[in-house]
This record gives structure tokens, C-alpha cells and sequence, in this order.
């Protein structure tokens, strides 16, 4: 028995899946399958029904799962604490964000972490906003940066990011030319939509106030591909300022000012308020709220 493989076992208790296992381990299902025959073998007990095509705990898997939480969050301890009496920030981070927020928000915070910190491995997965927070409560990543607000009552939250809602339009559009546009004047135009997210809540709840219709010509889940699609003019479309600012520079889209409304497109830093948190995570935070405050005076010079 080895930590890999009670490692492997929880993945396969929290999902109930060997396939979705085998994703979150990176490996192939006959290979999860074979490390929990090892593991059963070794108790002398099935841990997993796998009967009518569903995968759930017995009795005996139950118990052991508490026992190998219990394990691996002493072993997690223990390395947290040996390296912590070097008193140098050392080790992995993995983060978990969109792909917005890592393309225009993280790259300057990881930049400042890693030349304070050159002995930390930082690694970013890249996901949306439902499936991040899954990974922070399963501790697959150690921080989560997403869209406030945030209601779980688990977790901890920290501001790291200011942010607004803008109107995008190409600089050539008519809504492109004004200084700034009611949300009535957007909804003349077809719209290109974020699939899903807090973003498209939000923009539902405002039409739906204003007694406007959301004529969506094109629904994506990406929003660097929403802004390609707006620059070449197939309708106009929402996305926070800051995701905005390099194509407005390069002249490729413009970004208007919403006139009658503020829609909040606020980051945060979230973690389980059950973690212990190592040195470097704790850098980490100082360095993310240092950044933000930095942009937000930044901002006011503007």
C-alpha cells in the first residue's frame, strides 16, 4: 500500500467513477481499476460495489476512506512542516482559473511570485467556474480565482481583482464611436453571448429588469473567442474591462462604458477554510492582494 494508490482511492470515492478517476489522476482506467484490486487485496475487503453499473462504497470502503483522509492529510502536514522549518517559501501551487482571468490577470501575479520565489513550482489548470471550485473542495488545487460573488460557506475568500462590465463593439461600429451606451442601445444589436457563467446571469437579470429582449445571434464558452467574433462583426457583446484593454490598444475592438448600469465582474482568491495554508501559499496571497491594489491605483491615475 502507498500514497499513490490511497490517493487514487479517494479520487474514486469523491466521484464515484473509475473513468472520472482516472481523469482527475491521469491515467488510464484499467490502471485505476488495478491499484484499488491492490488495495482490496491488501484489507481483505471490497471497497467498491460496482454492481448495476454504478460505483459506490461498502461498508468496509467506507471506513477506510476515513482512515486514508485521515492519512493523507497527516502526511500533508508533515511535509508542510518540514519545509516550513527551512523558513524559505518552497514546493508546488496549483491554481485554478478560467481562461480569461489566466490570460489577463494572473500573468503578472504569477510573474512577481516567481522572482520573490524561485524555488515554488506554480502550475495553472485551467477550468470554469463550477468545476474550479470543485477542485478547491477537493483540494486537487490549492487557490481557486473566480467571480464574485461566492456563497459557500467552506470556503474563504479574498478580493484580488477590481473589475466592470464593458460593451465591446468594432472601433467602426456606431456604438463604437460613443463615449458610452445604455444597455438599451446594446440590445438594438445582435448579441454575442457567453454561454453560461456569471457574466450571462447578470446580463439576463439586467435585460429582464429592463423589459429587453436578449437577441443573441451567438452563444460561446470562451471569451477570448467571443471577442474574435464581435471584431469581426458578427454582433456586440459584454466581457470585463480588464480582459478588453490589449485589444482596445491595438485598436481591434472598443470598449464602451455601460451608461445606466455597473455590473461587477469582481475576482477573488478563494481556499478551504479548513486548509493549512504553507508558507508559500501565504506569499502567494500577499503578492495577489499587493497586485490588486497596484492595479486599483493604477486605475485612478487613468
Amino acid at each position: 500500500m502507498d500514497f499513490d494508490q490511497l490517493e487514487t482511492f479517494l479520487q474514486v470515492a469523491r466521484h464515484a467513477s473509475f473513468s472520472r478517476a482516472a481523469e482527475k489522476r491521469f491515467r488510464t482506467q484499467p490502471a485505476i481499476s488495478s491499484q484499488i484490486r491492490a488495495l482490496e487485496e491488501e484489507v481483505g475487503a471490497k471497497l467498491f460495489d460496482r454492481s448495476g453499473g454504478r460505483v459506490s462504497l461498502t461498508t468496509a470502503g467506507k471506513g477506510f476512506q476515513k482512515y486514508v483522509a485521515e492519512t493523507l492529510d497527516a502526511r500533508k502536514a508533515m511535509l508542510t512542516s518540514i519545509a516550513e522549518m527551512e523558513r524559505v517559501p518552497r514546493g508546488e501551487l496549483i491554481v485554478g482559473a478560467n481562461e480569461g482571468t489566466c490570460l489577463h490577470i494572473l500573468p503578472e501575479v504569477f510573474a512577481d511570485f516567481k522572482k520573490q520565489y524561485p524555488d515554488v513550482s506554480v502550475n495553472i489548470k485551467r477550468a470554469d467556474y463550477a468545476a474550479i471550485l470543485e477542485s478547491v473542495i477537493d483540494n486537487s488545487v490549492d487557490f481557486g480565482v473566480i467571480s464574485l460573488p461566492v456563497t459557500d460557506n467552506r470556503l474563504t475568500v479574498v478580493l484580488i481583482h477590481q473589475d466592470r462590465l464593458v460593451i465591446i463593439a468594432p472601433p467602426q461600429h456606431p456604438l463604437g464611436k460613443l463615449k458610452s451606451a445604455a444597455i438599451a442601445e446594446a440590445a438594438q444589436y445582435p448579441l454575442v453571448l457567453p454561454k453560461a457563467g456569471h457574466t450571462r446571469d447578470a446580463l439576463e437579470e439586467l435585460f429582464h429588469e429592463r423589459r429587453l429582449k436578449l437577441n443573441y445571434t451567438m452563444e460561446l464558452d470562451s471569451s477570448e473567442l467571443l471577442k474574435r467574433f464581435v471584431a469581426a462583426g458578427v454582433g456586440v457583446g459584454f466581457i470585463s474591462r480588464s480582459n478588453v484593454e490589449e485589444d482596445v490598444r491595438a485598436g481591434v475592438l472598443a470598449a464602451i462604458p455601460i451608461a445606466d448600469a455597473q455590473v461587477r465582474r469582481d475576482l477573488a482568491l478563494v481556499f478551504r477554510k479548513d486548509k493549512a495554508l504553507s508558507r508559500a501559499a501565504l506569499a502567494f496571497i500577499d503578492i495577489a492582494v499587493k497586485q490588486k491594489s497596484t492595479d486599483t491605483l493604477a486605475a485612478s491615475l487613468k
